[in-house]
């Protein structure tokens, strides 16, 4: 079921996600050579019980994973994507990390990730952090009251194509509101034109994420973390935006 929800439930939505931008930024500026990802867990852990939010990562169990998951943040180095487990393990120099953060606040959800890279950038990692957030941008621009979900799958799909990069349609971003997951799914690869009108009190998650040279994944023997198949690098960017009557609206801003 689709929900649409009102500027007043939108605005709730945006409070929630000022603060996952917070969280966000945080893990961001503390990842450095040598930190441990459990360092960032706690990190966030702790912000989420002073702030009296509610994770929407902790015991949750979904079919794909091997739950119930026991963190409030996903954390994926190199060519981990997805869903990463956090875990003992130190930051390297040129490690790619993607930070993936939802959470629930006065019964309204947000979601967002973003993809840093630590301490020495490879010019083909940055270009790769790069393209999820171009087709980040480009998504949002036609998320427009009026254009089909195609327009918006589309656009990630056109960045993906201009730099090379295979796009997997296993997963990609998704309705939110009163639960992190709610329809519809919102493919990283589609048509224009095509699939739902988008109406205003639509709120979605739309990340794009791709791996360098690959399309096809595979999942980690912990059960939840996913790795590009061929052990190339990958990136993730996403934002939770409701669709407006003046235009798209970014909920997990600063």
């Amino acid at each position: 079921m689709i929900e649409l929800k009102t500027p007043a439930e939108i605005d709730k939505m945006r409070v929630t996600g000022a603060f996952v931008a917070e969280i966000l930024a945080e893990v961001g500026d503390m990842a450095k050579v040598g930190v441990n990802l459990m360092d960032l867990e706690h990190h966030a852990r702790r912000r989420v019980e002073e702030r009296g939010a509610q994770s929407c990562y902790w015991d949750y169990s979904p079919s794909f994973g091997e739950g119930p998951f026991r963190n409030v943040i996903c954390l994926s180095v190199n060519d981990a994507v997805l869903h990463g487990l956090p875990r003992d393990y130190a930051l390297r120099d040129g490690d790619v990390l993607t930070a993936d953060f939802a959470v629930s606040i006065d019964g309204w959800v947000a979601d967002a990730a973003r993809t840093v890279i630590v301490g020495t950038e490879k010019e083909e990692d940055r270009r790769l952090v790069r393209s999820t957030e171009e087709a980040l941008r480009a998504a949002i621009d036609v998320a427009k009251s009026g254009n089909r979900l195609g327009d918006i799958s589309a656009a990630i799909e056109a960045v993906a194509t201009d730099y090379g990069y295979p796009v997997n349609t296993e997963f990609g971003g998704h309705g939110l509101g009163r639960t992190m997951h709610e329809g519809p799914h919102v493919s990283n690869r589609g048509k224009p034109g095509r699939g739902m009108k988008l109406q205003p009190g639509l709120t979605i998650a739309i990340e794009p994420w791709f791996a360098r040279t690959t399309a096809r994944i595979v999942t980690d023997p912990d059960g939840w973390t996913l790795r590009s198949a061929d052990g190339s690098n990958t990136a993730h960017s996403e934002h939770t935006v409701a669709i407006t009557s003046d235009g798209p609206r970014i909920l997990t801003l600063p």
